[in-house]
């Protein structure tokens, strides 16, 4: 059956209060993960986005004195009737919700051909130039339709260009609505507050920097919201807030309580109508100082920090050739482990999150990405990108562009003993990295020792320092187009 969009005549069953425009708040919370979501198929997410928002919609509605019905419309389609409250601003002590009802039986050309079976509908077809309409008893609409007209004829129809109802049916309604059953002891115009939540939002941070190496190491650096509204509802001139922070829902999920009161100012050089940050529990918020539209099904990009034109790093050119370790419960005695391996040299920059260094406020998970100016043509190009996790202030970011293209070395095993009785391996590697490039360089030899937990470095060629329990670095100076030479020894114990 091939169902085209049908020309109804219908009006609502019901006595829907009389309201004015909503004012809307809206606190998003993410899960996405930097790089998570293909921006591409974001139409394709639905209530599977990885967030949910809090919405508040500030209504005027006329209540009646005593027990009315109030219906509520234009909610989001993927709200979460459980987290509904009703609250009159204008009445709070005097007014209260004895039952509500989430209606969300929503119209369809399927639904009303069969609640319209036995009853009259009109069937349309254009025959050349003119529409020819067919009137009957509705039989089926099953692989087609089936009327029974007022001769007692049967006529069958395969195809149409529409169906005429006369009325929408009890029990249909256009629009997800909410549906209460109020008492109330003043009659009149309220101010009432609907607070739920809804599915299909979500946001995430993306940060852009330009390298500046003219006078060393700089990054001019700006950070955007990209924030996704798949809810089912449109937000006109909504107050926004963002919560960044892993705040865990249990299930059935409860509605998060939000205050202004009591909640912790911290500094962050803004515009009045920019964001402004704020703690908010072990999390941090971000609110947007200035109301926006956010319609259903789109995607908004807002500044979320000024640009700091000056943020000062450091750069680092990282060797690694060794396995990471991952050894369960006993040492890894395979000899040839890693044993001749060819290895890569990333490129790394460093900065601090510090107010002295132009920025010092929380920074959600974001991807970063990272151009230079090419100076030949003034050009702006692309030389790498990293995700961040969540950064409080006074950290340290550290962000991998990509792999040197002009240095490279391998690493060599030159002996392995190992005494199985009195617990100990032996293991001792040659380690050498090669600069092509026409300056010198400094270049962090980096290496994983895999084998055994406890260890200790017996001898070497150059001073290490112990990254962490299962790292060591050996910082080098290579010549221009030279090359350095590492050698070291490993012993480990069980």
């Amino acid at each position: 059956m091939r169902l085209l969009p049908l020309c109804m005549l219908v009006t609502l069953a019901f006595p829907v209060a009389a309201q004015e425009r909503s004012k809307f708040a809206l606190t998003v919370y993410s899960s996405a993960q930097p790089g998570q979501l293909d921006s591409e198929q974001l139409a394709n997410y639905g209530p599977a986005l990885p967030g949910y928002a809090l919405v508040r919609d500030q209504r005027r509605l006329q209540i009646a004195k005593g027990r009315s019905q109030i219906l509520f419309d234009e909610v989001a389609a993927r709200m979460d009737p459980s987290t509904v409250s009703f609250e009159s601003l204008t009445d709070p002590d005097g007014t209260r919700v004895l039952e509500q009802n989430y209606q969300f039986d929503l119209v369809s050309g399927d639904k009303l051909l069969q609640r319209y079976l036995g009853q009259t509908v009109t069937v349309e077809q254009v025959r050349g130039d003119a529409a020819q309409a067919t009137t009957g008893e509705l039989l089926s609409a099953h692989g087609g339709l089936t009327l029974r007209l007022a001769s007692g004829e049967i006529a069958t129809f395969t195809s149409w260009n529409a169906i005429r109802f006369p009325s929408l049916p009890g029990g249909l309604i256009v629009e997800p609505t909410l549906q209460w059953l109020v008492e109330a002891s003043r009659g009149g115009m309220h101010e009432v507050r609907v607070s739920y939540q809804a599915r299909g939002m979500t946001w995430w941070a993306d940060y852009n920097a330009v390298l500046d190496e003219s006078g060393g190491c700089a990054l001019a650096l700006s950070a955007w919201v990209t924030l996704v509204n798949q809810s089912g509802a449109s937000f006109p001139e909504t107050r926004l807030k963002l919560v960044a922070g892993e705040v865990n829902r249990a299930p059935p999920p409860a509605q998060p309580m939000l205050y202004d009161r009591g909640v912790k100012r911290m500094e962050m050089a803004a515009a009045a109508d920019g964001f402004q940050e704020s703690g908010l529990f072990e999390y941090h918020l971000y609110t947007l100082g200035r109301r926006t539209d956010l319609p259903d099904n789109s995607t908004k990009q807002i500044e979320l920090l000024p640009a700091a034109d000056r943020v000062e790093c450091t750069q680092q050119l990282v060797f690694t050739a060794a396995p990471e370790p991952m050894f369960f419960g006993q040492p890894n005695l395979d000899q040839g482990l890693a044993a001749t391996s060819e290895g890569t040299v990333g490129a790394w920059l460093e900065f601090e999150n510090s107010k002295d260094n132009g920025l010092g406020v929380a920074l959600p998970a974001g991807r970063l990405r990272v151009n230079q100016l090419d100076l030949a043509d003034g050009s702006l190009e692309f030389i790498g990108e990293d995700v961040i996790g969540h950064t409080p202030r006074n950290e340290t970011l550290r962000i991998k562009l990509g792999n040197a293209f002009d240095i490279v070395g391998e690493r060599r095993q030159t002996a392995f003993k190992v005494d199985a009785k009195a617990r100990w391996a032996e293991e001792s590697f040659l380690i050498e990295v090669r600069n092509r490039k026409e300056e010198a360089v400094e270049v962090v030899v980096r290496d994983y020792l895999y084998r055994w937990s406890d260890w200790r470095i017996t001898s070497g060629s150059h001073e290490h320092v112990a990254r962490d329990a299962q790292t060591i670095d050996f910082p080098v100076q290579i010549p221009a187009d030279g090359s350095v030479e590492v050698a070291y020894t490993v012993r480990y114990t069980w």
